[in-house]
């Protein structure tokens, strides 16, 4: 689940002042550091995901409802790849957990739509539902 999220559901409401979305992806769900959190702040705001209305920064709604439209793509083909191969959802993500560290910090998506490839499965069905960012 994206961070920003994480926090939306910690507080019940989309709109933060600055210090209490660090304090909350920092100390109550120790998600990343009270530094990163501020970078990531910012490359949120630079992104759209977030916006200031004076002290406030409020989270985009659209942006929620994409990322949740992503976390069903991901299901689907987790799904998919699991049925071809004939393995566990469990054993699934564990054999992606170790064949991500290949590719670093790419988008879980891409990581098991490549890793559904090299294992020979027919992933052509994501193809065009995959966004590239």
């Amino acid at each position: 689940m994206h961070p920003i999220k994480s926090a939306v559901t910690v507080k019940g409401s989309g709109e933060f002042s600055r210090s209490e979305l660090v304090g909350i992806l920092a100390f109550k769900l120790r998600l990343m550091s009270v530094s990163e959190a501020k970078r990531s702040i910012e490359e949120w705001l630079n992104k759209g995901l977030l916006e200031a209305d004076g002290d406030t920064l409020k989270v985009r709604l659209e942006f929620l409802n994409r990322t949740k439209e992503s976390e069903d793509l991901f299901e689907e083909m987790v799904s998919h790849v699991a049925s071809a191969l004939e393995w566990e959802r469990a054993d699934l993500l564990e054999a992606l957990d170790e064949f991500s560290k290949r590719y670093g910090n790419l988008d879980k998506k891409l990581v098991l739509y490549l890793f559904g490839l090299e294992k020979g499965v027919n992933m052509e069905k994501f193809k065009d539902r995959l966004e590239l960012e």
